[in-house]
């Protein structure tokens, strides 16, 4: 149950091209505590119910809970969550044995494009493709759960 991953702002659309999978997501939070998320989410036509604790002090690892639920329920559970629900499209692209999520945010978050990868050590390499920017591992404004109390477009 823990989660080891790094997040990358991503400097141009080439990662499209090289996608193999792409789900349009729409996310909520029922709680934004610092110390753990709970999220609801719907990807592609399923639900998902997901608890994240806080990360540690290098922002690699967190604890994270999922279960699957229908798509009706994470409808309904969307209805109960704070403002700022998060929409985005995330696109797979799979580089030598590791997958990258790449979110391209729609919405309050528009212009915002973010790659992850997750690993199974904080220390494990893998092939960075050309489009990868700036690491944001770690860097709090980057969490969707602050991305819907603070969006992208509000940034200066």
């Amino acid at each position: 149950m823990q989660e080891i991953e790094r997040k990358f702002l991503v400097t141009s659309e080439a990662f499209k091209n090289e996608a193999h999978k792409r789900t349009r997501i729409v996310q909520g939070f029922l709680n934004t505590h610092p110390e753990r998320t709970v999220r609801v989410r719907i990807q592609g036509n399923d639900g998902f119910l997901t608890i994240k604790g806080k990360s540690n002090k290098s922002g690699l690892s967190r604890f994270e809970w999922e279960k699957q639920i229908s798509q009706l329920e994470a409808e309904e559970l969307l209805h109960l969550c704070e403002p700022g629900i998060i929409e985005k499209t995330r696109y797979e692209i799979y580089i030598d044995n590791h997958t990258f999520e790449v979110d391209d945010f729609m919405g309050e978050n528009e212009g915002l494009i973010i790659a992850e990868i997750e690993l199974n050590s904080e220390t494990e390499p893998f092939s960075k493709p050309e489009w990868l920017g700036k690491e944001v591992t770690g860097d709090v404004k980057y969490y969707n759960s602050n991305l819907s109390k603070n969006p992208f477009k509000n940034w200066s």
